[in-house]
């Protein structure tokens, strides 16, 4: 589980694709303290299992869905990545429930900056519309925010000062990809309310 709060900038040294699936090794010296295999890192919202820890790097094995289902395949050595650890149980929960799975692959249409701050309309895949609304949570490339506005295949974010310098999205040119995970609180009451299972709620 994740928080959406990006620990650190990480550089991407390598991919190599190999046949289906691919290693991915991150050069990311910040979230490597008290990281060992076996552990998990969240890559650009993507929750991964550290397999190889150096002095400032590690790797990843990135299986075949998730090259299908996320940006990670489109990166290249130089790219920066954000970068969280897992949070831990008794740490704060300062941004929202992230579970690192990605439920599809947005584009930046357009960025408009404030004085302080830029508004970005974030195209999504179209099944994942309904689990959209204002005020609502989104991870954007394993950046919890808050969705300031929801139009017919686009939504709205703002980003702060803070947010613009230490993640990805301060440097996103419109037309760039990014990975999306709705909140899944909002997920599991679809589910529940179709299934009838909750009380006076979709029963009738």
């Amino acid at each position: 589980m994740f928080t959406g709060i990006v620990e650190e900038l990480g550089t991407v040294l390598e991919l190599e694709h190999r046949g289906a699936d691919a290693r991915l090794v991150v050069h990311g010296p910040a979230v490597l303290a008290g990281t060992r295999a076996g552990d998990s890192i969240a890559v650009d919202g993507v929750c991964l299992t550290v397999v190889d820890v150096g002095a400032d790097a590690f790797s990843v094995d990135v299986m075949p869905e998730t090259l299908d289902r996320t940006a990670l395949g489109r990166l290249a050595p130089g790219a920066r990545v954000n970068l969280e650890r897992a949070v831990r149980a008794d740490g704060r929960l300062d941004g929202h429930l992230v579970q690192g799975h990605v439920d599809g692959v947005g584009t930046l249409l357009s960025r408009t900056p404030g004085e302080r701050w830029d508004d970005l309309l974030v195209g999504y895949p179209a099944p994942l519309g309904r689990y959209l609304a204002e005020k609502g949570s989104i991870a954007v490339s394993g950046v919890s925010l808050t969705v300031t506005g929801v139009q017919e295949g686009a939504f709205g974010v703002s980003l702060i000062p803070t947010t613009l310098a230490r993640t990805t999205l301060g440097l996103l040119a419109p037309g760039g990809p990014v990975n999306l995970e709705v909140d899944v609180i909002a997920k599991y009451v679809e589910r529940l309310v179709a299934a009838g299972a909750v009380p006076g709620v979709g029963s009738r």
